[in-house]
């Protein structure tokens, strides 16, 4: 397979921008520096929030944004493009009609990669946006998973964990953490997908085990194996 290089929309937000570039690296298979995977990544602070928007909560669109971010990245030699949060899959189709090249669908990705796993009750960790657009519920009925949302309350920790931690370069809260947990454990869910990059670095900090399923993780993978590189390991 002939070798890609690979662009990244980053900024959405920067430290998990910074940790997909990271996975990336420890994850290609590679003996000196030509044999990773060459990319290029923006690290654009300045598109608007995705949940914001989702919720009319700004009027701030972030597409145009992460158009301009595709278009950059193209014409610097990228082949094939990552957007490295869940919540701006939510625009996913307007992302790809408007992006000159191929964009790897993140959350149907994770959801595949669950099913893999022989998954059946999924939790599903992310933004109260990304939860809105209902983005993940529609890729688990395609995957034939079902399901599993946070309540009113539990959502809320999410939100706080993300926006109040992790966006704001804290680490995050172990005591609001585990009452998430808890709850999705007790809903009977077989895996918890972590839907939001940021809870990416939540996994990373705690070292959580595999029963989380990290979008990240999965993404980043996926571009690997998409451009033409090997992973240091195989799938499970």
């Amino acid at each position: 397979m002939e070798k890609k290089t690979l662009g990244i929309v980053g900024g959405v937000g920067p430290l998990a921008t910074m940790f997909i570039g990271e996975m990336i690296v420890r994850r290609t298979k590679a003996a000196k520096d030509q044999d990773h995977v060459n990319s290029i990544i923006t690290n654009n602070t300045r598109i608007p929030d995705r949940t914001a928007f989702i919720l009319g909560k700004s009027q701030e669109d972030p597409v145009p944004v992460m158009i301009s971010d595709m278009e950059r990245l193209t014409a610097a030699g990228a082949e094939l493009i990552i957007i490295p949060c869940n919540t701006a899959h939510t625009f996913y189709e307007e992302l790809q009609q408007g992006s000159p090249v191929q964009v790897i669908h993140m959350i149907r990705e994770t959801m595949k990669r669950a099913a893999e796993q022989q998954a059946e009750k999924v939790g599903i960790l992310a933004t109260t946006g990304t939860v809105t657009s209902k983005v993940y519920q529609r890729a688990a009925d395609e995957f034939g998973l079902e399901p599993v949302l946070p309540n009113d309350e539990i959502q809320e920790k999410v939100m706080s964990i993300i926006y109040d931690n992790v966006k704001a370069g804290k680490d995050a809260d172990r005591k609001t953490w585990q009452e998430i947990v808890k709850y999705m454990e007790d809903q009977g869910c077989d895996r918890i997908i972590l839907g939001c990059t940021e809870l990416s670095i939540v996994k990373k900090d705690m070292n959580l085990p595999d029963f989380y399923l990290d979008s990240l993780i999965v993404l980043a993978e996926t571009a690997i194996l998409s451009c033409g590189y090997e992973l240091t390991e195989p799938l499970t």
